[in-house]
């Protein structure tokens, strides 16, 4: 568990920080930060003094300079850095989502059939998905659970769709482990 609180303010410019990092791997400008978050790129600049004083972003000088987050980043993030983590499809009204990584599927509330809900913990930017959007995620490597659902909130600062489930699958034969 990581020893570094950050603000929300913080912890959306270091999750944008680390997402444009994993689709480009190059130095990411302070421009492109400011755009995915919504904010003025001089508010974006002051938040990297102090994400570089927790050394959790280190600044890259010259003309292809930028940011790029720190190991330390991924653990006050708590993101799971993995060289080849198992891949589980995520589908945004029927079409195929690239460049994120599902980490964490928690259901919440299965036992109020009304009120079933999954949490959907990612990696990768969730910009376009919007409220009450159609979302499919799965099949899971080891159960091929597959979940049916929509929308029901989004938590940008911790990259997290809730999603009020409409169908959840899974093949009952023996896992082949």
């Amino acid at each position: 568990m990581s020893s570094i609180e950050l603000t929300p303010s913080q912890k959306k410019i270091l999750r944008a920080l680390t997402n444009l990092h994993k689709e480009s791997e190059d130095a990411i400008k302070g421009e492109d930060i400011a755009e995915q978050v919504d904010r003025n790129p001089g508010t974006i600049r002051n938040q990297m003094q102090s994400l570089k004083a927790l050394q959790l972003v280190e600044g890259v000088p010259g003309p292809k300079g930028g940011y790029k987050p720190t190991a330390a980043a991924y653990e006050a993030l708590e993101i799971q850095q993995m060289d080849d983590p198992a891949s589980v499809p995520l589908e945004h009204e029927g079409e195929p989502v690239e460049d994120v990584i599902v980490e964490e599927i928690d259901l919440s509330s299965v036992h109020h059939p009304e009120l079933c809900r999954a949490e959907i913990h990612m990696q990768g930017t969730i910009d376009g998905i919007s409220e009450d959007d159609a979302v499919t995620v799965g099949p899971t490597p080891l159960s091929k659970l597959v979940i049916d659902g929509r929308v029901d909130g989004k938590d940008d600062t911790n990259n997290i769709l809730i999603l009020r489930i409409e169908d959840m699958t899974a093949p009952g034969e023996e896992p082949a482990h």
